[in-house]
């Protein structure tokens, strides 16, 4: 079974690229019908990919990007629409002319792995065709464009309009964006779309079920802001997501289109006399002076102000900064001589006191047991001739 798919694949490429991209395509539509053409990723693939690639099983499934414009134009025609949701998505060419006439597209294929191009040509001819006098356009909601543009998605929504029309004479006039009608953009949530607008004509006049679309009582349910729903087994989607909105229904008749307008006559050229030419009078002249005043010359008397403050700032005060640090320094000199004078005066008080000095200043003092020892001897022979021989922290004395 694999084997089977795999020749079934190599068959398919081969076909492809038999055809080729490069060919020019010529599309007969008539005016007033619904237009849309798929382009295929696989088609352009054939491409970039030459067929050694083919055999030696290198096969590619690259992500591109199409560019379609009206030959030597940069836009597309007014009725026609393209649409690409994503690299890896096929794009659409889609529209409704409304006049006949033969337009030449250009489509450019660029592939995002190597960034090589490809042009095909499109050649699409407008025919003239009786326009469908009865339509109506409903809106789906739970629809994006690109999901409905695919042919069997387009049949299944006209499998129930036509139920719903009580008609199988039923062809799709137009498919819009709710975005190009001015909706918004909605939330990137599962569960919202942006819906689409689908019009669809026929011969035959307006079903029991659209006509109850014009009845006052539904335009006050819709003003009402309720679900609504039309009665009588009317609602008819076979997929949820192909039920329509009712509140955005319109009918369109077209049989009953008004009279044009009657042809101007024709007069001598030659206007009528309406006395002498009298011209508007000049308007008055306006002062400018107060706001260039406002604008110009009160900046600049604000900037000069502050320029003057600040040079002030940074000239004029440095003398008086280096006067307070000299000052300061001054001050701190005082400060240490006194000092130092207050504390030999109080080495010479200490020194003229009668009371005898604390034990703890006398040489031979044990701090730990308080014990005093009597001065040494100059002619002693016990006395070290290091006095550094000792511990001084021990608790015993020298002899």
């Amino acid at each position: 079974m694999a084997g089977c798919r795999s020749w079934l694949f190599f068959l398919t490429v081969c076909a492809v690229s038999l055809l080729g991209a490069k060919a020019e395509i010529k599309l007969n539509i008539p005016v007033g019908r619904f237009f849309s053409y798929e382009l295929l990723r696989e088609t352009f693939q054939n491409d970039f990919e030459p067929l050694s690639k083919l055999y030696s099983g290198r096969l590619y499934d690259d992500p591109m990007i199409f560019k379609c414009n009206l030959q030597s134009f940069p836009d597309l025609p007014e009725w026609l629409r393209f649409t690409q949701r994503h690299p890896f998505d096929n794009g659409f060419l889609y529209g409704t002319p409304m006049s006949p006439g033969k337009s030449i597209i250009e489509v450019y294929a660029i592939n995002k792995r190597s960034y090589e191009t490809t042009r095909q040509l499109f050649v699409i001819k407008a025919v003239a065709e009786k326009i469908l006098p009865y339509q109506a356009e409903v809106f789906i909601k739970l629809r994006e464009i690109e999901k409905v543009l695919p042919s069997s998605v387009q049949g299944e929504i006209k499998q129930d309009l036509q139920k719903l029309w009580d008609t199988e004479a039923l062809e799709i006039v137009n498919i819009t964006n709710a975005l190009d009608r001015g909706g918004r953009v909605p939330l990137p949530l599962a569960g919202h779309f942006e819906g689409v607008y689908v019009k669809v004509g026929s011969e035959q006049y307006f079903s029991d079920c659209l006509l109850k679309t014009l009845t006052a009582e539904h335009e006050r349910q819709c003003t009402a802001g309720a679900k609504v729903k039309i009665p009588g087994g009317c609602n008819f989607c076979s997929i949820p997501s192909n039920c329509i909105s009712w509140c955005k229904t319109e009918l369109f008749d077209l049989s009953k289109q008004e009279p044009a307008p009657p042809a101007p006559t024709m007069g001598s050229g030659i206007l009528e006399g309406a006395g002498d030419f009298n011209p508007p009078e000049s308007p008055p002249s306006i002062d400018y002076f107060p706001d260039y005043i406002v604008t110009v010359i009160v900046p600049l008397i604000l900037a000069l102000v502050l320029f003057i403050i600040l040079a002030y700032v940074m000239f004029c005060r440095r003398e008086g900064v280096a006067k307070r640090n000299a000052r300061t320094n001054q001050i701190q000199l005082y400060h240490h001589h006194t000092i130092h004078g207050n504390t030999d005066e109080l080495r010479n008080m200490a020194g003229r006191r009668s009371v005898p000095p604390p034990l703890s200043t006398l040489p031979m003092f044990n701090y730990r047991t308080g014990e005093e020892a009597p001065p040494l001897q100059s002619d002693s022979p016990n006395i070290p001739l290091i006095m550094a021989q000792h511990d001084p922290y021990s608790d015993t004395l020298p002899r």
